[in-house]
């Protein structure tokens, strides 16, 4: 899968949870390409969300609702996942 399609993906499994009004996708693979653990065909992916509820949700549960929308994503797209709420 190509990044255009993966943000896409991403964007439109977020945006059905109610309390996430937007979310802006960074792709920063570019930054780790050298590393050793990089793994080709995966991305690393940060995540700045707009959302009152989430934000004012502790951080671990707040990422818990993020990494379970994208738990096939993450197995098979996404290396990494940053993700700030806003």
């Amino acid at each position: 899968m190509e990044i255009n399609q993966l943000s896409k993906k991403i964007e439109n499994k977020l945006l059905k949870d109610n309390s996430i009004k937007h979310v802006k996708i960074i792709d920063n693979t570019h930054k780790h390409l050298k590393h050793n653990s990089h793994q080709k065909g995966k991305f690393h992916i940060k995540l700045e969300i707009n959302s009152e509820i989430l934000k004012k949700t502790n951080r671990i549960q707040s990422n818990k609702v993020i990494y379970k929308i994208l738990s096939e994503e993450l197995k098979t797209d996404i290396h990494s996942l940053q993700i700030s709420f806003i």
